[in-house]
């Protein structure tokens, strides 16, 4: 199967900045998987066995944790479960933390929205609480109508800067 792609929406885990969720045993995304499970979240079963079988849960396609290294979700093919309404066209990254990402981090977020970039020319990138309701109506989604903050950064000014990261966002290492 094959689906249209016309954005890509970057998610915080809303965890403790600069703490790893993968351990040796584990991927970031495993962790998530769980939480995922535990709020009821669900792939369909052809969908598991073709792509990820030991992840039964997890909404998001790639979730890059705090040591920079990748770990995948669903298949990109496959429609995720992390954005309300825009779901079926969308893919999902994840930062591991909630607003101050490592240098790391960063790295895989460039190299990986700029991949994705290449695969889905055009294709805006937004962060979560970009997606808000815009509750006045003037077409600006302005902070006071969030529902959410996640990812905690302005996926708009990181673009615009040629994907470099503000001072404050940045994990002190």
């Amino acid at each position: 199967m094959s689906r249209t792609i016309n954005l890509i929406v970057i998610h915080c885990a809303a965890s403790p900045n600069g703490k790893v969720l993968g351990a040796t045993s584990r991927t970031a995304a495993a962790v998530i998987d769980q939480w995922h499970a535990q709020r009821g979240f669900h792939r369909q079963p052809a969908a598991i066995a073709a792509y990820n079988p030991d992840l039964k849960a997890i909404g998001y396609h790639f979730v890059l944790d705090v040591d920079g290294s990748k770990s995948t979700g669903r298949a990109l093919d496959e429609i995720g479960a992390h954005v309300a309404g825009h779901n079926a066209n969308s893919i999902g990254i994840c930062m591991v933390g909630t607003d101050q990402y490592s240098t790391a981090q960063w790295g895989a977020l460039a190299s990986l929205v700029k991949a994705l970039l290449a695969k889905y020319p055009g294709v805006p990138v937004v962060g979560h609480r970009d997606l808000s309701p815009d509750k006045n109506g003037d077409g600006t989604v302005e902070p006071s109508e969030w529902t959410k903050t996640c990812p905690g950064f302005f996926v708009a000014n990181w673009l615009a800067a040629g994907m470099k990261p503000q001072a404050k966002n940045i994990l002190a290492s």
